[in-house]
């Protein structure tokens, strides 16, 4: 696992798994043609997606092993470096890698709205576990794919790839919204552990010493990846994560407001706020009034 294996290009890894470039920028590739080998972490200058057939080996992101179950798919983002853990043993490789170049969409609408497919920022024990009518869905699409590659390139064929793959990803959206739910047994408890950290934090000086809670700060603590995180309260709330910090934070104004002892800025440095005025916006954007009259109005 010390070896960090640099893929740049889309003939890289072809090169590596003995596949043959039919498109510089994109390209289906079969794993089971690789040659048996052990354990690597691999970098990767483009977007990566694997399927996984067979269970053989574990893979590997950051100081953490995950195992990678059959029927899986797991996304990675350009820059992204991940590897699989053989155990010293060697492996045969199994599955298939949808990989494609960022310049493949600049220009198209998958290129401006790929920044919302959030699962490209998952972590890999947050993957995608397909049922066996999601599989073939997702193995039609890449084959779709490489029907278009082995066709003979013309005008058409940018396109036909681009919104093919485009429709492989509007339908992992679909499966990872059915995933939130029908995996809510791994997923219980999320939402009380979310409330019972914020009400902890709030409890403590570290709003006065770091500030107000991030979604990245909460998702870390709870041992989820800050997309996943986000997507699953979105997904339970019907509030973005960020927006739900905001209502707490707004619901202990709202109690705080009330010590007369304490002035408005008093309140927004407990609670966080590095300028008072941020909290005065923020307030009367939620609340459709400032602090000071929201106390005056309510204070007996």
């Amino acid at each position: 696992m010390d070896t960090l294996r640099r893929f740049e290009t889309i003939a890289d890894y072809n090169a590596f798994n003995n596949n043959e470039t039919l498109h510089p920028l994109v390209s289906v590739v079969d794993l089971s043609k690789a040659d048996p080998r052990q354990g690597s972490r691999m970098y990767f200058g483009f977007y990566t997606i694997f399927l996984k057939d067979v269970k053989c080996g574990d893979l590997v992101y950051g100081r953490h092993t995950y195992d990678y179950q059959e029927g899986t798919l797991v996304f990675m983002a350009p820059g992204q470096i991940a590897g699989m853990n053989s155990n010293g043993e060697t492996y045969q490789p199994k599955g298939y890698a949808l990989v494609f170049h960022p310049d493949l969409i600049h220009g198209t609408a998958l290129g401006r709205h790929i920044q919302e497919y959030s699962f490209f920022g998952y972590q890999f024990y947050e993957a995608l576990h397909l049922s066996n009518r999601e599989r073939q869905i997702v193995l039609d699409c890449f084959s779709k794919v490489e029907y278009e590659l082995e066709h003979a390139l013309d005008k058409h064929s940018k396109k036909l790839i681009v919104a093919t793959i485009e429709l492989f990803l509007g339908y992992c959206t679909r499966f990872y919204d059915r995933q939130f739910i029908t995996r809510q047994t791994a997923h219980k408890g999320i939402l009380e552990r979310f409330e019972t950290l914020l009400h902890a934090y709030f409890q403590t000086d570290k709003p006065q010493t770091i500030g107000l809670p991030t979604v990245t700060y909460c998702a870390g603590e709870l041992n989820l990846s800050a997309n996943y995180f986000g997507d699953l309260i979105k997904k339970e709330t019907g509030k973005t994560a960020q927006e739900y910090i905001q209502s707490k934070v707004i619901d202990l104004a709202k109690e705080r407001i009330f010590d007369q002892r304490k002035s408005v800025s008093q309140v927004a440095y407990e609670l966080g706020f590095k300028y008072p005025q941020h909290f005065i916006r923020l307030f009367k954007q939620r609340v459709g009034q400032s602090p000071n009259e929201y106390r005056m109005l309510h204070y007996n």
